[in-house]
C-alpha cells in the first residue's frame, strides 16, 4: 500500500522539481521543508479544482508518514495555519475570483474529509467548513451555478459527517436552501434542480433513492 504509485496523487501537472519535492514529502517528510510543501499544495488547490479535490489525500498521507517516522506533526500545523489564513481572507478571494473561491471551499472540505483525529473529524475545522458552506447558501451565491454546484458536491461528500458534528447548524443551512428554492425567483433551472436534489438527498438520510438518482442525473446529462 505504502509503495503505491505516487502518480495516483495527480501531481503530473507540477514541474519536475515540484513533483520531486512532493514525492519526497510523501515518502520522507522529515527531509524536506514542510512549510514549502504546504504552500505548494495550497496554491495549486486554489488554481485547480480537480487537484483541490485530491489534495486532502496527499495531505493525509504526509501527515500519516510524518507521524509514523518521527512522531511529528509539523506538516499538519503548517497546513492548519495556512488554512486559517485563507479562511480569514475568503470574502476577498470570492470577490476576486469565483473559481478560486470554489476551489478554496473544495480544498477545506477535502481536508476536513481526510484529516481525522482518532477516526473523528477535526473539531477545529467544523465551524470554518460550516461558515464556507453557509456563504454558498446565501441568496447572491445561489444565483451562481458554479457556487451551487460546489455547495451540493461538498454536501454529498461530507454532509453526513458535518451533521453529526453539529446538527443545529445543518438544520439552519437547509432552512436557507429550502427558502432559496421556494422563494428566490432568479435561480437558474440548473441551480433549482441541484437544490431540489440536495434537499431530497438529506431528507432521505444522505442517500438518494434509485428513482431519484435516475431522475436528477438524467436531467443533468440531458
Amino acid at each position: 500500500m505504502e509503495n503505491s504509485s505516487k502518480d495516483d496523487y495527480k501531481i503530473q501537472s507540477f514541474d519536475i522539481e515540484t513533483q520531486t519535492l512532493l514525492k519526497t514529502a510523501l515518502n520522507d517528510p522529515g527531509s524536506v521543508d514542510l512549510e514549502k510543501v504546504c504552500s505548494v499544495i495550497v496554491e495549486q488547490s486554489l488554481k485547480d479544482q480537480i487537484f483541490s479535490r485530491e489534495a486532502g489525500r496527499i495531505c493525509y498521507s504526509i501527515v500519516q508518514t510524518e507521524a509514523k517516522q518521527t512522531n511529528g506533526s509539523s506538516f499538519r500545523r503548517h497546513l492548519l495555519t495556512r488554512l486559517q489564513q485563507e479562511f480569514i481572507a475568503r470574502e476577498e478571494t470570492r470577490r476576486r475570483s469565483t473559481q478560486q473561491w470554489v476551489c478554496l471551499v473544495s480544498f477545506i472540505c477535502n481536508i476536513f474529509d481526510y484529516l481525522k483525529v482518532n477516526n473523528m473529524p477535526m473539531v477545529a475545522l467544523v465551524q470554518p467548513v460550516y461558515d464556507c458552506l453557509f456563504r454558498l447558501a446565501q441568496p447572491d451565491a445561489l444565483k451562481n451555478e458554479e457556487e451551487v454546484d460546489c455547495l451540493v458536491l461538498q454536501l454529498h461528500r461530507i454532509g453526513d459527517q458535518l451533521e453529526k458534528m453539529n446538527m443545529q447548524r445543518m438544520d439552519e443551512m437547509f432552512y436557507l436552501l429550502r427558502d432559496g428554492f421556494l422563494l428566490q425567483e432568479d435561480l437558474s433551472s440548473m441551480g433549482r434542480l441541484l437544490l431540489l436534489e440536495i434537499l431530497e438527498f438529506r431528507a432521505g438520510g444522505w442517500i438518494l433513492s434509485d428513482t431519484a438518482q435516475k431522475y436528477y442525473y438524467s436531467e443533468v446529462t440531458d
